[in-house]
């Protein structure tokens, strides 16, 4: 369990808190590619307690400024994209993707007091099917070398989701690979979802090694035989995982390979109560199968990225097909399931209670990890996976697959 204090520096984000200056640290994404309408239309965000504004310039270059105009403090996301960057329609300051005012339409011509406002804007790029952005002090650090951030757009598929809660429970979610026994454990061709590995053995060995990203995580199960299935997820500093997830290719098409890709996961705070998570599917040796991932990623999701299952209606849970279809009642989507769990435990869960176990020595591990990070960042140190290439980061850095073994 943690302290409150301790609890307080990992879930609090906004402006200078502590928990907030380390997430601030990496390159974040902060929207999908495709959030952007085609003629570059601004559209506002909120991201770690922050109102912003994104949108393309007229040569495609997203920025990300903040959200209201610093002359009389308009909404820039009713803005025109034009000559060059974002101009306020109130009286037609023009802003570029850096926050350079270029145009003050209503002072006189010899003035110069453009040259002395500059708005805040973050730096973004673009990867394939996502929008990132570095919202911390000093110089950006260089972008982490993911083989999906340079991979070809059809290899890649893309998705994003508000949770209504805090995003470090989304992070811990991740890397609890015994929960997978009984939460996720449905009726479905286990050539999709190995779900009958899953259940077979709920009480699997889990090794967990810190390295110079994060942690991975190695959970083996038996399957009878003498054999052993072996999954292998990552937690990627500071809210981001690996792990075998949605079918990559239809398994009735071409044969389940579990080792050609991974799904990824990013939990960004929008606030300290809500947050999204951004969902990545990653095939490395030839195009993702995009209608299998929305089929078992999107199922019951609205076109505003929420749901139809929520809270407020119990996630229309139907206790009759926890009898042979569906353990937790709740569907057969494991986006689903997850979501329920972590909205479940409240809007920020009260670490000081908690009895921890043998299986979550993970998540044990990733918050001393962060807190680490925090004290390290506070030292004036940068902390874990910013900037330099570790020596072991290797394509990709990090297995993350299943095999079976024996």
């Amino acid at each position: 369990m943690l302290t409150q204090h301790q609890n307080d520096l990992l879930t609090r984000t906004g402006p200078g808190t502590p928990g907030g200056r380390l997430l601030r640290r990496y390159w974040q994404p902060v929207a999908l590619a495709s959030d952007i309408p085609a003629d570059g239309s601004p559209i506002p965000l909120r991201i770690m307690g922050e109102n912003l504004v994104l949108f393309r310039d007229d040569a495609g270059r997203p920025g990300l400024l903040e959200l209201r105009c610093p002359h009389r403090k308009a909404d820039l996301s009713y803005g025109r994209v034009e000559n060059g960057g974002l101009r306020c329609v109130y009286h037609g300051w023009l802003f570029d993707i850096n926050g350079k005012c270029m145009e003050q339409p209503g002072e006189p011509a010899d003035s110069n007091y453009k040259d002395r406002i500059r708005h805040l804007a973050y730096p973004c790029v673009e990867v394939p099917g996502l929008i990132l952005a570095y919202m911390g002090e000093g110089d950006p650090p260089a972008l982490p070398p993911f083989p999906f951030f340079s991979a070809p757009a059809d290899h890649i598929w893309t998705n994003r989701a508000l949770h209504r809660c805090n995003y470090l429970q989304g992070n811990e979610g991740n890397i609890d690979p015994q929960h997978l026994s009984f939460l996720h454990r449905v009726d479905m061709d286990a050539q999709i979802t190995y779900g009958s590995y899953l259940a077979d053995d709920v009480a699997p060995a889990i090794a967990v090694e810190e390295t110079s990203w994060g942690l991975k995580v190695e959970t083996s199960r038996e399957i009878g035989e003498g054999k052993r299935y072996n999954r292998y997820t990552n937690f990627i500093m500071p809210n981001g995982a690996s792990f075998v997830g949605v079918p990559l290719a239809d398994p009735r098409v071409s044969p389940p390979d579990s080792n050609d890709g991974y799904s990824a996961h990013w939990h960004v705070p929008v606030d300290d109560h809500n947050h999204i998570k951004f969902y990545l599917g990653y095939r490395e040796q030839g195009p993702i199968d995009a209608a299998l991932q929305k089929k078992y990623v999107c199922d019951g999701q609205n076109d505003d990225y929420t749901f139809v299952r929520n809270l407020e209606n119990r996630f229309l849970q139907d206790r009759g097909s926890m009898i042979d279809s569906a353990y937790a009642g709740i569907g057969a989507n494991f986006q689903e399931h997850d979501r329920w769990v972590t909205e479940s435990q409240g809007p920020i869960v009260d670490r000081t209670t908690e009895n921890l176990g043998a299986t979550d020595r993970a998540i044990i591990l990733m918050r001393r990890q962060l807190l680490q990070a925090i004290e390290d960042i506070e030292a004036g140190r940068e902390p874990l996976f910013v900037q330099k290439v570790p020596e072991d980061y290797v394509m990709g850095g990090f297995f993350t697959g299943s095999h079976v073994s024996g």
